[in-house]
């Protein structure tokens, strides 16, 4: 007995690690949103946590800018920092104040497309946020084991390991997400603490280095102007060029979807967690002012102490600039120590990303019935994510650069949906130049989002297949969940209780009748002619005993796109006749939810009566997957069958 139970036991530990932090809706209805049970901590520190990303792209941001711009790089960095304070900054701090559960825009813009149509919209936006936040991990953990590589203390074993080296750098941080969020955050804080004090060392030294040898910024400037001798012309090169230097904006999306491990006030309530809002635009607007100074300052130093052709590919400064300057001014002691922060924080910067993947799908693909209940625990989507992410290592051979197209469509589509959904809020409730200057903001970023897939249109087919690949595992998932009971609680009013007590006790089931309601049924007479009719056909069928307490049971279908709801039943009166109404998104479901209940309720399995439905069964199968009605009968049945594995206490299923 010993050895047939050991391995039981460490499967059911094991399945219980993974899935003790699921997230678990709250069961008061379709929208209820589910909450994370992690600890929460203070703004700064989950800015931290966002931070590894934002912060890290000072790794390679100058190179990139100094590489588009040239001379200009600069003024170019001017436009990214007034797009960022502007433009972005004010359209999250709306986002977390209008969505602060973490759903981010895709929830905005969820509520203005009721049905199937913002279900496939959303799954359509949940494709470009798994480009970014993936390829963020990807992309993050390849160009640390770039930098890894390229150290010139680096042992030569190490050339022309790129994959290897980034698939162990992936595990790595899987391996900190399966210990749990407290453990990345502090690692994260550490991260970020130590980086951002390297950085200022060498951006200080720069502009020392600056300063001393004012001849430096004459000559900078003096090329500027026999470059672009129109001031017009300079803004405008640096308008064009500026999407080239989106990636500097990566932060955003991340910085609100980890709004849930925001530490809130005590007053806070589940629909108005002010606390956590407030942390969360703090938590934002600090980040983005650090950004923004460590932006225009390296991109500064970093142009004027460096030559030009450092900045091409196979030169020194390429990707790199300010550890070249760190290496070169500082030494190599220093300088290997920034790259071994650098590499660090790159390789962590998938962590922020890793928490976005992790609020975000299990709000909802489950909730959709898109993905399996699973997927609401952190572990197991854990586990999921890192097979993708080594996927896609390995098809890219961890190169940097054939990701960076994807990274930069991903974050800059979710940047644009946010700045639209904002844009659309406001229109309903600000003032009109609030209302401009929010569609201003957006048409920046449709300007820029276009621009960048004009100019790398292999990111769109990249996300493209991600986008593919989650609609047809929803599809897939929402098929396989097709016979789940998916209400989530049912309510009786008092006519309805009373009904209860008229037509069953002393052992005897209740007996109910399924009528589809009509829209022709409104005049009484017809009505109540429908209804006769009904019954005494049932009771022909069916010999129903006693069928003067028979009760009719009606569903009208409300949203067959949602998968989880609640249902309110209510008794009616119609002539002589009980009805028991109620709406829901499926009505098989609500009448399995319905007649579960009612056996709790009286202590009997009830009966339920149908009539077969003409018609193939397959395309049935199908009204029932998008519409919510179908074949009701067998389906009402096969709903029970998996509720109840019990047939003694299932309750029983007629059909004539």
């Amino acid at each position: 007995m010993a050895i047939t139970e050991a391995p039981r036991r460490v499967r059911n530990r094991v399945g219980s690690w993974l899935l003790q932090d699921a997230h678990r809706p709250d069961r008061q209805g379709p929208h209820a949103r589910p909450e994370p049970k992690h600890p929460r901590h203070a703004w700064w520190k989950v800015m931290c946590l966002t931070g590894v990303d934002y912060f890290s792209t000072l790794g390679y941001q100058p190179g990139i800018a100094a590489l588009a711009a040239g001379v200009l790089s600069p003024v170019a960095t001017l436009v990214l920092v007034a797009v960022t304070l502007l433009g972005a900054l004010p359209v999250y701090r709306r986002v977390a104040r209008e969505s602060p559960h973490g759903e981010g825009s895709i929830a905005m813009l969820e509520r203005l497309l009721p049905g199937w149509r913002g279900k496939v919209f959303v799954l359509v936006l949940l494709g470009f946020a798994a480009t970014d936040f993936l390829i963020t991990m990807t992309l993050s953990a390849a160009d640390a084991t770039a930098h890894l590589v390229q150290n010139p203390l680096a042992p030569a074993a190490l050339q022309g390991q790129n994959v290897p080296i980034t698939l162990l750098l992936l595990a790595l941080l899987g391996g900190v997400f399966l210990a749990g969020f407290s453990e990345a955050i502090r690692i994260a804080v550490a991260l970020v603490a130590v980086y951002l004090v390297l950085n200022a060392v060498v951006v200080v030294d720069g502009l020392v280095r600056v300063v001393a040898a004012p001849h430096v910024v004459a000559d900078w400037s003096a090329l500027l102007v026999s470059r672009y001798p129109d001031p017009l012309l300079m803004v405008g090169v640096a308008l064009i060029v500026f999407p080239k230097l989106a990636l500097g904006l990566s932060g955003f999306e991340t910085g609100v979807s980890v709004m849930p491990l925001v530490r809130g006030r005590d007053g806070d309530t589940e629909d108005r967690p002010e606390g956590r809002i407030a942390g969360t635009r703090r938590l934002l607007t600090v980040a983005a002012l650090v950004m923004s100074t460590f932006l225009v300052t390296s991109s500064v130093v970093t142009v004027l102490l460096i030559p030009e052709p450092e900045f091409a590919p196979g030169g020194q400064a390429n990707g790199r600039a300010l550890a070249f300057l760190a290496h070169r001014d500082l030494g190599n002691v220093v300088g290997t120590v920034y790259d071994l922060s650098t590499i660090a924080i790159l390789w962590f910067a998938g962590a922020s990303a890793m928490a976005g993947l992790l609020n975000l799908v299990p709000r909802f693909l489950p909730r959709y019935g898109m993905a399996p209940s699973w997927a609401r625990a952190a572990r197991p989507l854990v586990l999921v994510v890192m097979v993708v992410a080594f996927a896609v290592t390995w098809l890219f051979d961890a190169d940097v650069d054939a990701q960076g197209g994807a990274y930069a469509t991903g974050v800059l589509v979710l940047m644009t949906s946010a700045a639209v959904a904002v844009a659309l809020s406001v229109r309903r409730t600000g003032s009109r130049p609030v209302v401009v200057a929010f569609a201003l903001i957006a048409l920046v970023f449709v300007y820029t989002t276009v621009a960048n897939v004009v100019e790398r249109p292999e990111g769109v087919k990249i996300a493209a297949c991600f986008i593919a690949g989650i609609l047809v595992v929803s599809l897939l998932s929402r098929t396989l969940r097709a016979f789940e009971l998916r209400i989530t609680d049912v309510t009786l009013d008092d006519t309805a209780r009373g009904f209860l007590d008229e037509c069953s006790g002393s052992g005897r089931p209740l007996r109910l009748v399924a009528h589809e309601p009509r829209p022709g049924e409104r005049d009484s007479v017809a009505r109540d002619e429908e209804y006769r009719e009904k019954l005494a056909e049932e009771t022909e069928d069916h010999h129903i005993p006693d069928p003067g307490r028979v009760v009719l049971v009606e569903v009208t279908v409300t949203d067959p796109s949602e998968f989880e709801s609640g249902i309110a039943v209510r008794g009616e009166r119609r002539g002589p006749y009980r009805v028991l109404t109620t709406s829901a998104p499926s009505v098989p479901n609500a009448i399995a939810a319905l007649l579960l209940h009612l056996r709790d309720v009286t202590g009997t399995a009830p009966h339920v009566y149908f009539d077969w439905t003409e018609g193939n069964p397959v395309r049935h199968f199908g009204r029932y997957l998008f519409t919510g009605v179908g074949e009701v009968a067998p389906i009402t049945r096969e709903i029970l069958r998996e509720a109840e594995p019990d047939v003694a206490r299932r309750p029983v299923v007629h059909v004539g």
